[in-house]
């Protein structure tokens, strides 16, 4: 039987260099992101999702507030968070802004719930990161509880507790709700106990070490009584017309991100064979439409996906990088992708 599979691509608004080699302001890459996202939209491809930091190398802080020009600027695409820091935010606050893009999108809007790998939201908002655990826990149940649509009732220590209360506005369809995973089996396990479907954020190693946590979540929903929610993959890449150019293009500015990052968390810089090894192997997806329509098509055999959506962005590469990988993405990789899986 043919394996269906949706395609999306990412983006976090990562600030990018203009012409003259000097960065882009916020507001401009903002703007460019509507652009990327109506260009996807006219090629067909499935999601777009848009992630939320607080940092400066990262244009988005407001994810639900950009999806709602995106919203306007498309036919048919849908919008989702890639992902939603539910534990440095409200839970009522983010339904109530979530339900306004569905209302606004007509449907279109979904949210992908997760405690994020950067820790800027925490202090920024007052939250201490020795709740780290807690925080997600308890914002989570609280979310699960108003995605119902009925009256909440829900105390924990996190938030002030809630008596029969409404929130508004009121969902005239589901809001599809995935758990965003890196790297935590318990995780996963919640994805299954509150019935929802689960995103692996998968940024580097071969895609295939994550099986277990599929397997896991298989057997969770089984205990449960329930069947398995589709499984979706987010992994970095880019295309361009040949596996030499992508590759030529993506390396010195997925370096410079990588390298940022990565001094900040004490790891050594990345060296070209690191990349090589990503791009042949690991979960970088880069090169061209061909090459990277084989990877991702092996990736959802592997892990028996329901979704894949690609983060086409990545540090200062520049806008015009970024569209004609989105062209290429949504008009050459998508169809060979199908093909493949027919």
């Amino acid at each position: 039987m043919a394996q269906t599979l949706e395609l999306g691509l990412d983006t976090f608004g990562d600030v990018t260099a203009a012409p003259d080699g000097s960065l882009l302001p916020h507001a401009a890459v903002i703007r460019n992101v509507v652009a990327e996202a109506v260009l996807a939209d006219e090629l067909g491809v499935d999601v777009f999702g848009v992630g939320e930091h607080h940092r400066a190398d990262f244009a988005v802080s407001a994810p639900e507030t950009l999806l709602a020009a995106i919203a306007g600027a498309t036919r048919r695409i849908r919008l989702g968070s890639a992902v939603t820091v539910l534990s440095s935010d409200d839970p009522v606050r983010v339904f109530q802004r979530f339900a306004t893009l569905q209302a606004v999108s007509g449907g279109r809007a979904e949210v992908i719930l997760g405690r994020g790998s950067f820790t800027e939201s925490f202090p920024l908002f007052g939250y201490a990161l020795d709740q780290y655990e807690t925080l997600f826990a308890e914002k989570l149940d609280l979310f699960a509880a108003l995605l119902t649509g009925e009256p909440v009732t829900w105390a924990g220590s996190t938030r002030p507790a809630l008596s029969h209360q409404r929130v508004f506005p009121t969902l005239e369809t589901p809001l599809p709700t995935w758990i965003g995973v890196g790297g935590s089996p318990n995780s996963v396990v919640r994805a299954a106990r509150y019935d929802l479907p689960l995103m692996l954020a998968i940024i580097g190693g071969e895609p295939a070490r994550f099986r277990p946590f599929v397997d896991l979540y298989h057997r969770a929903c089984a205990q449960l009584g329930r069947p398995p929610r589709p499984i979706g993959v987010h992994s970095p890449g880019h295309v361009a017309e040949t596996d030499a150019q992508a590759r030529a293009e993506l390396w010195p500015d997925y370096r410079r991100m990588r390298d940022r990052i990565g001094a900040e968390r004490g790891w050594p810089p990345m060296t070209p064979e690191e990349f090589d090894r990503e791009a042949d192997t690991g979960s970088l997806y880069v090169g061209a439409p061909e090459t990277v329509a084989r990877k991702i098509a092996a990736t959802a055999g592997a892990l028996g996906l329901s979704r894949f959506q690609m983060k086409y962005s990545a540090g200062p590469l520049p806008h015009d990088a970024l569209m004609r990988s989105v062209a290429l993405y949504g008009g050459r990789v998508a169809p060979l992708v199908r093909d493949m899986l027919a």
